[in-house]
């Protein structure tokens, strides 16, 4: 009943869901039960190990029994176990390699209710559509179960089915969680409950896109378009032909699991090459399109066995709005610069904290959490360092995690743990500090240039040291070359827009009276390996191909002007 009830809109609605619910208190009350039961004899059996045991590490049993209990009830309870399996920082490791295991190895449902699915959705017969398919599910997550199979016209296929009747368990869930969120938001400190509500919502909102499966052939489409300038990220086809909200047709990816590190490393796939792709493509999908895969876990990720990687499952995927996403670039450069009181500002932007919040007294603890990340410790950064000493912050100042940044966090957690699974000396910084760095100092859009000046001049005087930074982080990435940035740069200082930096460097190769050479002799030994002659003469043309006579005119008065200005003084 509840199925067809919700089927026609397939968007999450809380209050229709409570409304539908509220006459229906048996069918509450009977899943509240099960699940109280359900974890109360967890509990129980957690109590009995500490008082047996003296190490808790000796009772892997218990692990094995709340996975199982998760799996028992149902895709909703599963999608809260995925979420715990990717924070080590919570989870204990024998508890986080059980619940590992709901990502992709759940028990499959019938097999002969799926195959009616499939003929049911797509109006005709197995044999009609294809030559062969699996005789079992390859493969079973908390929604669905997939087949192997090779369409008619030969192509090899993934056939992704969902599980019959979810929209009744989810909404039960949801409900369930929404009403626990409103009791408990009292009892937690201080702000952890304030958005609980909000947090179930997002949830309940993804959940639902994720089991419509029109809506997730068009996020891997859109998801393709952003790296279709990316060789390294593949994205697999979806045949639209064989697709339906329950029923996914899409090109078979050959490759390994990430999380299979000693296949990865047998197959002779370089770990850290993957790391570079996978954390620039997280970077990229988060300051770069705002469009973002909110359920990275390890099962959706291939290693393929020319190098590329492969993101395979695109349901729960989440946008941010550009505003969103320049504060975050901005967040970014405020910590470089180590401007606390406008990264303060920031988290006011982003609703960290609330707009009518004092943050004053907020940003001296700020400088103590973040004061030592740029400073000796830089590579020892991690999102899980920072979790903690914000988790402390958040008793005494007046922080939230709004919901969009629940999945945002949940996502940057997982790829961190995942490229540690790859490589435990993995750090981070070694990737984000050069991919920020090559963007800024590309400079693509006004904005991006806008927060280029602002990390390379400070009251008004070039900050030669952080130039030098920015030039010696970006070039740590082998891909990067510096002369087509050189020419982007030298573009935009012959434009009107350049006037301002312009007047800036003139004044800053003179500034204290004295001539910087010992700094423009330390930029130039940096750089003077990849500027050879004949692409430096062939840069400089293409830069001044745009330059006009005009505009020649208009800017040489002023630089004589303030040479003149320099000299006088």
């Amino acid at each position: 009943m509840a199925q067809n009830h919700f089927s026609s809109t397939r968007r999450y609605d809380p209050e229709a869901i409570a409304e539908y619910y509220r006459y229906r208190m048996w069918l509450v009350i009977w899943r509240f039960l099960r699940i109280v039961f359900s974890f109360a004899g967890f509990f129980v059996g957690v109590l009995w190990d500490k008082w047996r045991y003296q190490k808790v590490e000796d009772t892997p049993q218990r692990a094995t029994q709340l996975r199982k209990i998760l799996t028992g009830l149902g895709p909703t309870f599963i999608k809260v176990g995925q979420a715990l399996s990717t924070r080590p920082d919570l989870v204990r490791k024998d508890f986080l390699e059980e619940l590992t295991k709901l990502q992709d190895q759940l028990p499959p449902f019938d097999n002969e209710m799926a195959i009616s699915i499939i003929e049911s959705e797509l109006g005709q017969t197995i044999e009609e559509v294809f030559q062969e398919i699996s005789p079992k599910p390859v493969a079973a997550a908390s929604l669905g179960q997939v087949y192997k199979a090779r369409l008619r016209s030969g192509e090899e296929v993934a056939v992704k089915v969902q599980r019959p009747h979810l929209l009744p368990v989810i909404t039960l869930d949801l409900y369930l969680m929404r009403w626990g969120a409103s009791w408990m938001a009292p009892w937690l400190p201080l702000n952890l409950g304030h958005d609980l509500s909000l947090i179930v919502d997002e949830f309940g909102t993804k959940l639902f896109e994720e089991i419509d499966y029109i809506n997730e052939g068009r996020n891997a489409e859109r998801f393709a378009t952003y790296f279709v300038d990316d060789p390294q990220v593949k994205v697999p086809s979806i045949y639209w032909r064989y697709t339906t909200t329950r029923v996914l047709t899409l090109e078979w990816i050959h490759g390994l699991k990430l999380i299979d590190t000693e296949r990865v490393k047998a197959a002779g796939l370089d770990t850290n090459a993957l790391i570079l792709v996978g954390v620039t493509g997280g970077l990229r999908q988060l300051l770069e399109f705002g469009f973002f895969h909110a359920d990275p876990h390890p099962g959706n990720l291939f290693a393929l066995t020319d190098g590329k990687m492969a993101y395979i499952d695109f349901g729960m995927m989440d946008q941010l709005e550009p505003d969103t996403k320049e504060t975050l670039v901005d967040s970014v450069v405020h910590l470089i610069n180590k401007d606390y009181t406008e990264l303060a500002e920031d988290f006011v932007k982003l609703g960290f904290l609330a707009p009518d919040v004092d943050i004053h007294p907020i940003v001296p603890a700020l400088e103590i959490v973040l004061g030592d990340i740029l400073g000796e410790s830089v590579r020892d950064f991690n999102f899980k360092t920072i979790t903690d000493k914000f988790s402390g912050l958040m008793y005494e100042y007046p922080f939230r995690i709004p919901a969009k940044f629940a999945l945002i966090i949940r996502s940057l957690v997982t790829e961190e743990g995942l490229a540690l699974s790859l490589n435990p000396d993995f750090k981070i910084v070694d990737v984000a500090y050069p991919y920020v760095a090559r963007r800024l100092l590309k400079g693509e859009s006004p904005a991006l240039r806008r927060r280029l000046m602002e990390v390379l001049f400070k009251d008004g005087k070039l900050q030669w040291q952080r130039l030098e930074n920015l030039i010696a982080i970006a070039r740590t990435d082998q891909n990067f070359d510096i002369l087509p940035t050189a020419q982007l740069g030298l573009q935009y200082l012959l434009s009107e827009e350049g006037e301002f930096i312009r007047k800036q460097l003139i004044l800053a190769m003179v500034e204290d009276d004295r001539i910087h050479t010992e700094e423009v002799k330390r930029l130039w030994n940096l750089v003077q390996d990849d500027l050879q002659p004949s692409r430096l003469f062939n840069i400089a043309l293409g830069a001044l191909a745009e330059f006009s006579t005009e505009k020649a005119a208009a800017i040489l008065p002023s630089v004589m002007a303030m040479t003149n200005s320099q000299n006088a003084n």
